[in-house]
């Protein structure tokens, strides 16, 4: 099927399912903020407020990066009229973290309308995080008309096929995938072909022992199908990484923070930095939803991982904006 008009894509926002099958997941919904460490294949989770109870070697890496995700610059509407300033906002905090991150992955939704003053506002509020170095996956709102052929120009420069990249850091594996270019009947994503087999390759002649780190914008578990929240070929790519020790997948798209872990694989969606949307099947569909503004930067927020060598998974953080 083709991919949702851009009509479509500003009427509704869309989304991956649920997993009812009895995997091990712990939700926090709306940017609460968690510290997730994975030992052994168990997923222990600290609050943020109760972080001093933690051993610092477990809080602090060999290397710091920090997940931001759907910035929607552009958009407008009551849920948030003002997107620039939440962004600074997420840089600000970005810029307060106590270690300070590498790097930033921007998981995508990056525009609201793929418009070039769009970009050019992102990337100038960008320019202010003390990490300047950003990694770019796109979202349905990045390609919208010209099949991402602008997002190309501007951050797809060396990659493959429709953006899709990886790249070495400090021993861990990252890899960018594009799962926004033909979505599927409800919005479900899709990685296609050419991608699977070129990740197939990928991570054939690495080590079992490498960490990998994969992002892309729309959820690669089923969060909630009904909505478009997954990826319709999701599972043949997580196939290719059931042989490494530690598996992170991190993605946006669903406006809030859930987690699931299925054997080495640790699951991880973000909050967004614009605007929040309903929990699964709590409203008729997914899209921007209004709160008091007092309460909006409190579902807000970005997401730093750290990396211990050694241990069996990425130690993650989620930090709302209030």
């Amino acid at each position: 099927m083709s991919r949702k008009t851009k009509d479509e894509l500003l009427h509704d926002h869309n989304h991956d399912g649920v997993d009812r099958r009895g995997f091990l997941k712990c939700m926090a919904w709306a940017g609460t903020g968690a510290f997730c460490v994975i030992k052994g294949g168990v997923l222990n989770s600290y609050s943020l407020s109760r972080l001093s109870e933690m051993n610092p070697a477990d809080a602090k890496g060999e290397l710091s990066f920090v997940q931001i995700s759907d910035s929607h610059m552009g958009f407008n509407k009551p849920a948030n009229p003002d997107v620039a300033a939440t962004l600074q906002a997420a840089v600000a905090k970005i810029n307060a973290l106590s270690t300070p991150p590498e790097f930033l992955l921007h998981t995508g939704d990056i525009s609201h309308l793929s418009k070039p003053e769009e970009f050019d506002t992102v990337d100038q509020i960008l320019k202010s995080a003390t990490a300047k170095d950003v990694f770019f996956v796109p979202g349905e709102h990045d390609v919208l008309n010209d099949d991402g052929k602008q997002y190309l120009d501007r951050y797809g420069k060396g990659a493959q096929g429709n953006g899709w990249y990886s790249f070495e850091k400090k021993g861990v594996h990252f890899i960018g995938l594009v799962n926004v270019m033909n979505l599927k009947a409800g919005g479900l994503g899709t990685l296609g072909q050419n991608q699977l087999e070129w990740l197939e390759k990928d991570v054939k002649h690495l080590k079992s022992s490498t960490p990998i780190v994969v992002f892309a914008h729309i959820p690669l578990w089923a969060v909630y199908p009904e909505w478009g929240w997954g990826t319709e070929d999701s599972a043949q790519a997580i196939s290719y990484l059931k042989k490494f020790g530690s598996v992170t997948v991190l993605n946006g798209h669903i406006h809030q923070t859930m987690q699931k872990v299925e054997g080495n694989v640790t699951f991880h969606t973000a909050t967004s930095t614009a605007f929040p949307q309903p929990k699964p099947g709590e409203a008729p569909s997914p899209g921007p939803m209004k709160v008091p503004a007092e309460q909006l930067r409190s579902l807000l927020g970005i997401t730093d991982v750290n990396f211990v060598r050694g241990q069996h998974a990425l130690g993650i953080i989620d930090a709302n904006l209030g």
